[in-house]
């Protein structure tokens, strides 16, 4: 009973894993930040738009240091390039969030290890990569690219929560 407990626990565990979407093949058309690209999928005549958070990573905001580096490393990489897109889950803007592949090489891993993203614990999705996404950081940290050659860079979570603060806060009455 008990041994029945424990595996039911560890496939919970890993449902986020099992509910993988079959990948599709698709042609990226935008790319929004380091982070977030536009994809036309399926056939001639009944293609489906769809925007995709790549999985496990954050990039700097387009407005923030190094954004717009980030941005141009993804568009280098799968700008009009055919994309293997596994999706993983919704966010809550509606987008995708999916691993990607483009010219067979995986896009997180590749934006990690520049220097061009941050690893994002996103669901706990790099934890269950085995930790190489956070190796590959300390890679890119340890040679100081990308954004690593800034000694203290921002990552775009406390940006995001800063800016936030910024705004300013309208008290009901005009």
């Amino acid at each position: 009973m008990l041994l029945r407990a424990l595996l039911l626990s560890g496939l919970l565990a890993f449902s986020p894993l099992l509910t993988h979407a079959a990948p599709r093949t698709c042609l990226v058309v935008g790319i929004s930040d380091g982070d977030t690209l536009t994809a036309r999928c399926g056939r001639i005549g009944a293609y489906e738009r769809v925007r995709v958070r790549i999985a496990a990573i954050d990039a700097p905001e387009k407005a923030q240091p190094y954004g717009q580096r980030s941005k141009q490393a993804l568009s280098d990489l799968c700008f009009r390039e055919q994309a293997l897109i596994t999706a993983i889950d919704t966010d809550r803007y509606g987008r995708t969030v999916a691993d990607v592949s483009c010219n067979g090489e995986d896009v997180g891993s590749r934006m990690v290890s520049q220097g061009w993203a941050w690893v994002y614990d996103y669901n706990r999705l790099a934890t269950r990569r085995g930790g190489g996404l956070f190796k590959l950081q300390d890679g890119a940290r340890a040679r100081r690219l990308g954004l690593w050659a800034d000694a203290r860079p921002t990552p775009p979570w406390d940006w995001r929560k800063r800016q936030r603060a910024q705004q300013p806060h309208w008290g009901g009455f005009f």
